[in-house]
């Protein structure tokens, strides 16, 4: 399938129209309904919580109607619950706002740095937090992933996000409603790149290396010796460091 036609298939599903009949919806149930009648697979989570209902969570996702309809009408104020990744077509930034940080710095810094102004639309999360959401148009798979030093998530395969107009009940007993702030209208949507974003906000960092390390161009057999010393889950840096050495210096790595 060539690019054009997965920007279709992701489109099919959410559409501006699909977005505003699930925010202005009279109840949970109704929305529920509209995102399964897109071929959008959902599943219950807690009343003002984020905890899956369903036994298997995110796994037992369905755009039945007629399995949506029997969990909405056992529990009718359960909050609906979304897979991300390929099972419906989006993945989200999620930025988060805790006592001990916010996201926002990280995201500003990633958008600048273009890794995040694809965005198809925006939605303010309970917490004062933000969900930005991209349209999945590639059949790679993208992890969902975690960088709390930046206090920014990414929920694609492998996870899932709450979605309008669920509520969440904070630690201040007040229900705040997850509420859809902005939609793609001066820019085409494009997909994200997590793994582009992940390294981004996390570098790797450098190899540091180790503090008795022999001195430069030491023989084959004196670098071999030390690398035999190294302490149980240090060998492979030390192998490594050890063949960075025996390259500089022009020796044969056959020659240990």
């Amino acid at each position: 399938m060539n690019q054009l036609h997965q920007r279709r298939a992701a489109t099919v599903r959410w559409t501006p129209r699909l977005l505003n009949s699930i925010v202005t919806a009279p109840d949970l149930a109704t929305a529920a309904g509209h995102l399964g009648a897109s071929g959008i697979p959902v599943f219950p989570c807690v009343p003002g919580g984020k905890r899956p209902l369903t036994a298997h969570g995110f796994q037992d996702a369905s755009a039945e109607a007629d399995v949506i309809s029997f969990w909405w009408r056992r529990q009718p104020d359960a909050n609906i619950g979304v897979p991300t990744g390929a099972a419906s077509g989006i993945d989200v930034v999620d930025v988060d706002v805790h006592k001990t940080g916010s996201g926002f710095a990280a995201f500003e810094h990633a958008r600048r740095a273009g890794f995040v102004e694809g965005w198809a639309w925006l939605v303010r999360t309970p917490s004062g937090g933000l969900h930005a959401y991209f349209l999945r148009t590639s059949e790679r798979e993208q992890r969902s992933w975690q960088v709390p030093s930046k206090h920014i998530d990414f929920r694609g395969d492998g996870g899932y996000i709450i979605i309008p107009p669920s509520q969440v009940t904070g630690e201040d007993g007040v229900s705040r409603s997850y509420q859809q702030i902005a939609v793609a209208e001066h820019h085409n949507p494009w997909p994200v790149d997590a793994n582009g974003l992940r390294g981004f906000l996390d570098p790797p960092r450098p190899m540091r290396p180790p503090t008795d390390i022999p001195a430069v161009g030491a023989r084959p057999d004196k670098l071999a010796a030390w690398v035999a010393s190294r302490p149980e889950g240090g060998r492979n840096g030390g192998l490594f460091w050890a063949a960075c050495r025996m390259a500089e210096e022009g020796h044969d790595l056959s020659t240990t």
